[in-house]
């Protein structure tokens, strides 16, 4: 069963907008200033649109699996590699902590979201 419009909008914003939390905690946990918010944000941008187009997350964009799953991994690896060929520092930890953060975010809110439906439809 394919999405609606606007479920596919929403959730496209959801994934955006918690990627842009994701972000935003993360250069604030480091005492870094909102100027270099675009140059941190990119590469996981580029990562998150290619998951979508790989998942084609439009036809059932709240699944978990696979949709969620592909869209995680994308945004999280494609991240980290274009962070790493633009130079921009990457360490293990910080790899584990976006990987575990993005997963919380972008599997988090698709679970909430299927068990949100189950419950308002009883079953």
């Amino acid at each position: 069963m394919r999405s609606t419009r606007s479920v596919v909008v929403a959730s496209a914003v959801v994934d955006f907008v918690l990627l842009l939390v994701f972000v935003l905690i993360g250069r604030a946990s480091h005492g870094e200033d909102v100027r270099g918010f675009l140059v941190t944000l990119w590469p996981f941008a580029v990562g998150l649109l290619l998951g979508w187009l790989i998942a084609r997350a439009w036809r059932t964009p709240r699944r978990i699996v696979w949709t969620g799953v592909i869209v995680w991994a994308s945004t999280a690896a494609v991240g980290v590699l274009l962070r790493l060929v633009s130079q921009q520092g990457v360490q293990l930890s910080f790899v584990i902590v976006t990987v575990v953060v993005l997963g919380a975010f972008l599997l988090g809110w698709r679970a909430l979201s299927s068990l949100v439906i189950r419950l308002l439809r009883g079953t």
